[in-house]
């Protein structure tokens, strides 16, 4: 990438003027570009719009970068943009304004780029937060560090969909302030105006999220009134700060939602050992009700019916690493049933489901953050497919599962289909595809002598089930039928990843992709005696223009 010196952008026109360790500038473009190099240390930016202080925030600016990493400016255009640096000047002498990204031309083309799930265009990703469907919009709000690949300057990035599965990335919704810096959160769309945000005719779309410092953590609202693209921030924030009741700075995480049976709106809260729920009626201010131990970081907290009976309804509470109880919910207490259990492991951690899906839609659909490292490049991280969560009788009780939601379909190529295999003719079905770096593969396996079995690619496992100790990919697993043979499994490869889905989603699993050094084998089943008896095969298609 070219970069244009500063003093050429002031001939060209720009309207830069630079001392030591500041600038400032018209804003003209709609990107300013930032060089950034991991072997200069952080220090502290700030950005002056007007003479008004708009964010600071922590970047490893340099002379010599790496990567480069990008503000979105165009709400600044014809505004004197002064950036204040603590650093040394030569990396600020690097800055320029363009209306492209630096790295435009190979966007969404770099050789680990998901290409079917989301990834920001620059910097570090984790937490999905936020997350609801609103005038035909699905919008996802996700933990995010604009200016560097590793995790710092905690912020909300954001982007919509129509579909879950074709994004837009929108600019940075909440950036750092003086109360801390912003952890995960949920989104409510607030129609019966009970906040007062909204106007006549536009009910305000409601943030709940966490500010984080160094010595406390507090929950805070914020507001929009065009459908996320703009927000302020309540000026009595915080509306929680609950460090004393607990003796503890772990407080964090609000999911929120609308109980309708009491009118009034409930929020699950991570606190120290457990997840604890709060009602309000104005979303400004709460009141504790209770407490369940047991779960750490991201909660939720969601009513599905039992095989799809609306007359057999359950509520399942869940934390960060995808453990769940399933129980009753009066409105203020959740009573656990059972004990806990889990339905999904790997890279998948802090999911999130959608606020106000359609009652015509009815679906309670699911996003994780897939803890996928994308070495080498200028960003970080990933969201796994959406998935919708449904609660299924099982020889155990009711349990929840995860399954691809409809909407992947647009994803598949014509497939091709065999039966009756064995692994030898299997592995030969599936030698043509053993370069494709988006593929999908449904298949049953059957074991007769095997205790261990499964496929690899290029020495990864992606399916390894060992029936001695009921292991499925180092996880324990039990069909439904305790006696069976059989083992069905559906298979997502993207570029950086893989995801797994068993026996219609009773049990998932994601990875990072990666091949054993040096291995070239390609796909290959393995097993003693072991009969495929059914394989599919597609190509998938990008998402990305």
């Amino acid at each position: 990438m070219k970069t244009i010196p500063l003093l050429l952008l002031a001939a060209l026109g720009a309207g830069f003027s630079a001392s030591a360790a500041d600038t400032t500038f018209t804003v003209t473009k709609r990107y300013i570009n930032l060089p950034v190099s991991h072997q200069s240390e952080r220090t502290v930016m700030t950005f002056r719009v007007n003479g008004v202080e708009d964010r600071h925030f922590r970047i490893r600016l340099s002379a010599a970068p790496d990567y480069w990493v990008f503000v979105d400016a165009g709400a600044w255009k014809g505004k004197k943009l002064r950036v204040e640096f603590e650093g040394g000047k030569e990396g600020l002498g690097m800055i320029y304004q363009d209306d492209r990204i630096a790295g435009q031309d190979s966007l969404y083309r770099e050789h680990r780029r998901p290409q079917y799930h989301f990834s920001t265009r620059r910097g570090w990703i984790n937490d999905p937060n936020g997350m609801v469907f609103y005038e035909g919009e699905y919008h996802l709000f996700y933990q995010h560090n604009p200016y560097e690949r590793e995790w710092e300057n905690m912020s909300w990035g954001h982007a919509v969909s129509r579909d879950m599965i074709h994004w837009e990335e929108l600019p940075v919704a909440l950036h750092p302030d003086k109360t801390g810096t912003m952890f995960s959160g949920s989104a409510v769309i607030d129609f019966d105006n009970t906040s007062g945000f909204g106007k006549p005719g536009k009910p305000a779309m409601v943030a709940l999220y966490t500010a984080d410092s160094p010595d406390r953590q507090v929950q805070c609202v914020a507001y929009s009134l065009d459908k996320g693209r703009s927000w302020t921030k309540y000026a009595g924030n915080p509306v929680i700060d609950s460090k004393e009741k607990w003796n503890s700075k772990d407080t964090r995480d609000p999911r929120v939602f609308w109980y309708a049976p009491s009118k009034h709106w409930v929020m699950v809260l991570n606190e120290r050992d457990g997840h604890s729920i709060y009602t309000s009626h104005d979303l400004k201010k709460w009141d504790y009700q209770s407490h369940v131990t047991g779960f750490w970081e991201c909660p939720d907290l969601f009513e599905l019916p039992v095989d799809g009976d609306p007359n057999n309804r359950k509520w399942v509470m869940y934390g960060a690493s995808n453990t769940y109880m399933i129980g009753q919910f009066d409105g203020k207490t959740f009573t656990p049933e059972h004990g806990k259990y889990y339905f999904s492991a790997g890279s998948i951690y802090a999911a999130q489901t959608f606020n106000n899906i359609p009652a015509s839609d009815g679906r309670r659909i699911q996003i994780g953050w897939g803890r996928i490292p994308q070495q080498g490049m200028p960003f970080n991280n990933m969201m796994l497919l959406p998935t919708e969560l449904t609660l299924r009788n099982t020889k155990d009780g009711p349990r929840l599962f995860s399954y691809p939601v409809r909407e992947v379909s647009q994803l598949h190529s014509s497939s091709q289909k065999w039966a009756q295999l064995s692994t030898d003719e299997a592995n030969r079905r599936l030698a043509d595809f053993s370069g494709d770096d988006k593929l999908y593969i449904k298949t049953t396996l059957r074991l007769s002598h095997a205790t261990d079995a499964g496929l690899s690619l290029s020495g990864q496992r992606l399916i390894g089930y060992d029936m001695n100790f009921n292991l499925l990919n180092g996880m324990f697993y039990s069909p439904q039928n305790p006696t069976s043979m059989e083992l069905t499994a559906e298979i997502w490869l993207d570029r950086s990843s893989v995801e797994v889905f068993v026996d219609g989603g009773a049990f998932s699993w994601s990875a990072e992709r990666k091949a054993d050094a040096g291995n070239t084998e390609g796909f290959r089943f393995w097993g003693n005696n072991v009969t495929v008896t059914s394989l599919e095969v597609a190509r998938v298609r990008g998402i990305w223009p």
